[in-house]
């Protein structure tokens, strides 16, 4: 006889029994977890490097452990020197506001076409924001720093674009591969592509 069938209980009760320890359990190990979050940030422009830094700052502070694996474009937000622009060129849903809060009836194919647009259009943004009170990306990524969000710079974009690692902030924990990041990713509660 197995020690189970020494116990003399119904079959029901043992079922009972064990679905209530099973479910104790379970509990424990959820509450024991710290959730983890894993966000590839692919695009280096003004208005994309805000999700990737919002969401990141944002678990962080819940207390979530969090991942960043900066790739082609979106390597460029890990520099030391930021240049962001934004740009109405495949972005159709961008207004042209202006710093004050008017909106400009134009459509993002004039928009392009005109010569120094980028530039004024990514200086009304950064314009507005301040006025907003919104944090700049030099400073949520400052903020993502202390709170130990793990900075991951593709080396495969490092090598294809030449750039050396001097042009990098010091903070960056680690220089490797997708095939590295991807275990990390795996394990993850929640994976974003921004």
């Amino acid at each position: 006889m197995n020690a189970v069938q020494d116990i003399n209980l119904p079959q029901d009760s043992l079922d009972e029994w064990f679905d209530q320890k099973f479910d104790q359990k379970m509990a424990e190990r959820d509450a024991a977890k710290t959730p983890s979050m894993t966000i590839i940030a692919t695009k280096g422009t003004l208005d994309m490097a805000y999700p990737p830094f919002i969401l990141a700052s944002t678990a962080s502070a819940l207390g979530w452990d969090v991942s960043i694996f900066f790739t082609f474009y979106g390597l460029n937000l890990l520099k030391s020197d930021l240049d962001l622009k934004v740009t109405p060129l495949g972005n159709p849903a961008m207004p042209m506001k202006l710093p004050n809060g008017a909106e400009i009836p134009m459509p993002t194919s004039v928009m392009a076409l005109l010569p120094g647009f980028e530039g004024l259009a990514s200086s009304m943004m950064k314009k507005t924001m301040q006025n907003k009170g919104i944090a700049s990306i030099e400073e949520l990524r400052e903020l993502c720093v202390e709170a130990d969000v793990k900075m991951v710079a593709c080396q495969m974009t490092v090598d294809l674009f030449g750039y050396g690692k001097e042009e990098f902030i010091p903070e960056i924990k680690e220089w490797v591969g997708a095939a590295s990041f991807l275990p990390t990713a795996l394990k993850a509660d929640v994976n974003l592509f921004v």
